[in-house]
């Protein structure tokens, strides 16, 4: 994809717009195998429902004393001594494999709740209280969109991933980073922030969000990390949002280069990089994705298998985005696609094949 083709990111221009509350699909008793198999489905002490219980909530104010989309969620004494032991209990299996002897010193200090979005996430800070450190982990409704959007993280991007499922319930570590739109505000016009290589990772992240067709990844639904490196710093933009995985029926919702919101991310790239450039570095990526792809193809086929036979959008979307995909690439070879996973599996082997064939002629 050209960066020179972002009509979108200047024109405001709904039919590239993805909607904001999708269905939830269920976990298939295939996927759940796989779950399991993996140790990914684990048995937790409190489920997405019971975080429903809550009395009423106060808005949660950021440091810029500005509402954010988050509420605090007050309990009854009873309801909230109930939760805090199962959720204490439930970061222990997140984070130590269930090794209970450390949860002596933890402590629930807040629970959030956010009904922006699709998977109106609880956001529980975990306090240590011998040296007063706090951590936060995430539970959700289970989506097998989201679960799928997970485990392709975990499988084909440099950033591993660690979340649980139980039944319905679908909990997720912390990804730290600077939301991509506070970094726009706060960060990019900074005399230390190097426009190069934020542009650089922007040129990748948008590479790998189109191979594994990852959709609706607007400026706050990803984040930056920034480390200190020797001399400078460098940055990897990491998605946080996993709703949209191959959901929607426009190939441009999957270009993160195509979304008004991020379009100061794509002026950056315009201005520092040139097309020979951005065409490396689009290289460079594929190729470490067929890396990381060839590393855990065993794992990788079991998942899409399962995928290409799961229901994860209406029909109209994935005749839309196989006849865009043909399109776009000048080719048939989406056509007889019938579900999202199929598309996945073909875009992943199509973007990736001549690197697979260099790794393995």
């Amino acid at each position: 994809m050209q960066f020179s083709q972002i009509i979108n990111a200047r024109v405001k221009n709904e039919t590239d717009k993805p909607i904001m509350r999708k269905d939830i699909f269920p976990i298939s008793p295939r996927l759940e195998k796989y779950l399991q198999q993996y140790g990914r489905e684990k048995k937790l002490p409190v489920t997405y429902r019971d975080l429903l219980n809550y009395r009423y909530s106060n808005p949660v104010i950021n440091k810029k004393g500005k509402v954010t989309h988050w509420e605090t969620a007050v309990y009854d004494l009873k309801e909230m001594e109930f939760l805090k032991e199962g959720l204490v209990n439930t970061y222990a299996a997140l984070k130590t494999e269930g090794n209970l002897s450390f949860v002596k010193h933890l402590d629930v200090e807040r629970i959030d709740f956010c009904e922006f979005g699709n998977s109106m996430p609880f956001r529980i800070r975990i306090i240590n209280r011998i040296n007063d450190n706090y951590d936060h982990f995430y539970i959700k409704a289970a989506d097998a969109s989201r679960i799928y959007g997970l485990e392709l993280e975990d499988l084909l991007t440099p950033n591993r991933i660690t979340f649980l499922t139980f039944k319905n319930t679908l909990v997720e570590e912390h990804i730290p980073g600077i939301p991509g739109d506070v970094f726009l505000e706060d960060y990019l016009h900074l005399p230390e922030t190097n426009k190069i290589r934020i542009a650089k990772e922007f040129v990748k992240f948008n590479e790998r969000c189109f191979a594994r067709l990852l959709g609706d990844m607007r400026s706050y639904n990803f984040v930056v990390d920034i480390t200190p490196d020797i001399e400078d710093f460098q940055y990897r933009l990491r998605a946080i949002d996993f709703d949209q995985q191959s959901y929607e029926g426009r190939k441009n919702l999957y270009l993160p280069q195509f979304y008004r919101e991020n379009f100061d991310f794509v002026d950056l790239v315009l201005k520092t990089l040139s097309p020979e450039v951005i065409a490396q570095y689009q290289v460079e990526e594929q190729t470490a994705m067929a890396y990381r792809a060839i590393a855990g193809r065993k794992q990788l086929f079991e998942l899409l298998s399962i995928m290409v036979k799961d229901e994860l959008s209406e029909f109209h979307k994935i005749k839309m985005l196989r006849e865009e995909l043909d399109e776009h690439f000048n080719t048939k070879y989406f056509s007889k696609c019938s579900t999202m996973g199929t598309i996945v599996k073909r875009q992943l082997k199509l973007v990736l094949q001549e690197h697979l064939q260099q790794i393995f002629p």
